[in-house]
C-alpha cells in the first residue's frame, strides 16, 4: 500500500475507531452461571444469534466512522457535530452498559436482548433517513442505548446457555468471529462508502437485525438471574450519562472556543460535579450499578487505570490515523480502513499464546511490558520518518501496537478475575468493559484539542516560512467549524500540488505526531501504574473458601 499524491478532490475528513470487543468480554461470559430453568435445545442457533447481535454493535463504530466524510460533505456539518456522531453512540453505550446488564438479569436476557436489537434497528433506520446532522446525532444516541441493552445480554446468554465444559468451544467461536468482524469492519465500511452511500451502512443493519431476532425467538431461552436486584440504579445511570455528556461536550468545543470560554468552563465544571454526584449516589445506593467497594482491591483499581490509559491512547490513534492518511496522503476510505488491519489481525492470531505467558511470568510483568510495547508503537507514529510509503512508515508502528495489545489483554482479564471474589466476577468485568468504552469517548474529545491546536500551530509556522499572511488560509483551517451547509460550500479549496497544499499536509502530519506522542505517554503511564499497583501473582479474595 503506497502513500498517494494529493488528488484534486476536495479535502475530506474521516475518523475510525477500532471495532473490537472490550478486554473482559470473555470474562463476562464465564462469570454467568448456566441455568436449568429453561434449557436451550438449539444451542448453535442461540450462539449464532448472540454473535450476530454483538457483532452489529462492535463493528457499528468502525463502519459508521468511515462514512463521516460523506456525511460531513452532504450536511456541511461542523467538526464538532461529526465528532458527536461518534461520541453520542459511545456515550450511551459506555454509561448505560452496566444497567443494561442488570436489566437482562432481572427481566430476562432474551427479552432485553431482543428489545436492544429492535431499538438499535429502529435507530439505524432513523440514521439512514436523517435529514441533518442533529437528527443523525440523536439517532446515534438511541443506537448507543440499544447497544447498551443488547451487548451485555448477548454475553450473558452465551454464559447461561452453555455449561462449563461447553463454554470453551462457544467462547472460541464467538471470539473468532469477533476477530474477523474487527478486521473486516473498517474495510467493509470504507468499501460501502466508496461504492454506495453512507446511508446504506445503516440500512444494512435491518436484515441482520431481523435474522438475529428470529434466531433469538426460536432458539434462546429467556433466562434470569435468581438473585438479581429488584430495583435498577436509574439515578446512577442518568447521572453518569449526564456527567460524561457535559464533560465531553465541553472538551469537544474547546478546540474552537478555547479552554477559557465560559461555555467550555461551565460544561466541564458541570460534568465534573455530576460525576462526583454519581460517586456519591453509588456509595449510598442499595443496588449500585458500579459497586465502589470492588476498587478496594489494589489489583482491580490498577487494572482499570491501565485500561483507561491504554485504551485512551489506542482510541486516539485509530481516530486520527485514518483521517491523516486521507487528508494528507489521499487514501480512499477503503484504504484507510485497511491501514489499521495489522492490529486486529495480530490480536486475533496471537492472543491465545499470551495465556501461557500469563501463567509463566505473572500478570504484572505482562501488564507492564504490554503497554510499553504499545507505547513504543504509538511513539513510532510520532517520529519524523513517518512520511514515506505506508509499508515503511505506518505499517511497522501498527505491528508494534498490535503486539503490545496482544500482550496486554489476557493478563488484564486474569487480573480482573483474580482481584474479586468469584461471585463478583461478572460485576468486575462489566466495570472494566465500561471503563474501556469511556476511555474511547474521552480520547476523541481530549485528543481532538491536541490535534487541532497542533495543526493550527504547525500550519502557522509553515505559512510563515512561505511568507503567506495568516488571514489567507483562514477558510481552509483543518477543523474550522462551519455553521451550515452554505458556509461549508463556500470554502476556498486549496489547489493540489502547491506549496500551500504541501504546508497543509505537513501540518496534518505534525498534528498526528502530537496525538501519537500523547498516546505514547498515556501508555507508558499505564505501564508505570501496573508496575506499582498490581501484585506479581494476584490472589482471589475467596481462594481459601
Amino acid at each position: 500500500m503506497a502513500v498517494h499524491k494529493r488528488s484534486s478532490e476536495p479535502a475530506r475528513a474521516v475518523h475510525v475507531v477500532a471495532a473490537q470487543a472490550s478486554p473482559c468480554d470473555e470474562l463476562v461470559i464465564r462469570a454467568q452461571p448456566s441455568v436449568a430453568d429453561r434449557p436451550c435445545r438449539r444451542k448453535r442457533l442461540a450462539l449464532a444469534a448472540t454473535i450476530l447481535g454483538s457483532s452489529m454493535a462492535f463493528i457499528d463504530g468502525s463502519v459508521v466512522n468511515v462514512a463521516l466524510p460523506s456525511i460531513q460533505s452532504e450536511f456541511g456539518a461542523s467538526v464538532a457535530a461529526i465528532q458527536w456522531v461518534v461520541n453520542a453512540y459511545l456515550l450511551f453505550l459506555g454509561s448505560l452498559v452496566l444497567v443494561g446488564g442488570s436489566m437482562g438479569d432481572r427481566l430476562g436476557r432474551r427479552t432485553v436482548f431482543i428489545a436492544g436489537i429492535g431499538l438499535f434497528t429502529l435507530a439505524s433506520i432513523a440514521c439512514g433517513i436523517a435529514p441533518g446532522s442533529g437528527t443523525l446525532i440523536a439517532a446515534r444516541a438511541v443506537q448507543g442505548i440499544g447497544a447498551a441493552l443488547l451487548v451485555p445480554s448477548s454475553l450473558a446468554i452465551i454464559g447461561a446457555v452453555f455449561d462449563d465444559h461447553e463454554r470453551g468451544r462457544a467462547i472460541g467461536t464467538w471470539a473468532g468471529v469477533g476477530a474477523i468482524t474487527s478486521a473486516v469492519g473498517p474495510v467493509a465500511g470504507g468499501w460501502l462508502v466508496d461504492v454506495f452511500s453512507w446511508r446504506a451502512i445503516f440500512f444494512l443493519n435491518v436484515p441482520l437485525a431481523c435474522l438475529t431476532m428470529t434466531l433469538a425467538i426460536v432458539a434462546v431461552p429467556n433466562s434470569h438471574k435468581s438473585d438479581a436486584p429488584r430495583e435498577l440504579d436509574w439515578a446512577g445511570a442518568i447521572t453518569v450519562a449526564a456527567g460524561l455528556a457535559a464533560l465531553t461536550w465541553g472538551l469537544t468545543v474547546a478546540s474552537s472556543r478555547g479552554l477559557s470560554s465560559a461555555s467550555v468552563l461551565g460544561s466541564v465544571s458541570a460534568g465534573i460535579v455530576l460525576l462526583i454526584a454519581f460517586v456519591a449516589i453509588e456509595m449510598k445506593s442499595r443496588n449500585p450499578m458500579m459497586p465502589l467497594d470492588v476498587f478496594h482491591s489494589r489489583d482491580f483499581a490498577g487494572a482499570n487505570v491501565v485500561t483507561l490509559l491504554l485504551y485512551f491512547g489506542l482510541s486516539g490513534i485509530f481516530f486520527f490515523l485514518p483521517f491523516t492518511l486521507i487528508r494528507a496522503h489521499d487514501f480512499t476510505a477503503t484504504e484507510a480502513g485497511a491501514a489499521i488491519l495489522p492490529v486486529p489481525v495480530i490480536i486475533g492470531v496471537l492472543s491465545r499464546l499470551t495465556g501461557g505467558l500469563t501463567d509463566r511470568f505473572g500478570p504484572r510483568v505482562l501488564l507492564t511490558a504490554g503497554p510499553v510495547i504499545a507505547g513504543l508503537g504509538f511513539a513510532m507514529l510520532g517520529l519524523t520518518f513517518v512520511h514515506g510509503s505506508y509499508w515503511s512508515g505506518f505499517f511497522p508502528a501498527m505491528v508494534v501496537i498490535g503486539l503490545g495489545m496482544t500482550v496486554t489483554v489476557a493478563p488484564l482479564t486474569t487480573t480482573v478475575m483474580s482481584a474479586v471474589s468469584s461471585g463478583r466476577t461478572g460485576v468486575a468485568s462489566g466495570i472494566n468493559n465500561a471503563v474501556a468504552r469511556v476511555a474511547g469517548l474521552l480520547a476523541i474529545a481530549v485528543l481532538g484539542i491536541v490535534f487541532v491546536w497542533s495543526h493550527d500551530a504547525a500550519l502557522g509556522v509553515h505559512l510563515k516560512a512561505l511568507n503567506i499572511p495568516a488571514g489567507i488560509h483562514r477558510n481552509e483551517q483543518l477543523l474550522e467549524p462551519e455553521s451550515d451547509a452554505s458556509a461549508a460550500a463556500n470554502l476556498v479549496r486549496i489547489p493540489p500540488h502547491t506549496a500551500l497544499a504541501d504546508a497543509q499536509d505537513d501540518a496534518i502530519d505534525d498534528a498526528l505526531r502530537a496525538v501519537a506522542l500523547v498516546s505514547a505517554l498515556c501508555a507508558f503511564a499505564g505501564a508505570a501504574c501496573s508496575a506499582v499497583m498490581i501484585r506479581t501473582r494476584p490472589r482471589r479474595p475467596d481462594a481459601d473458601m
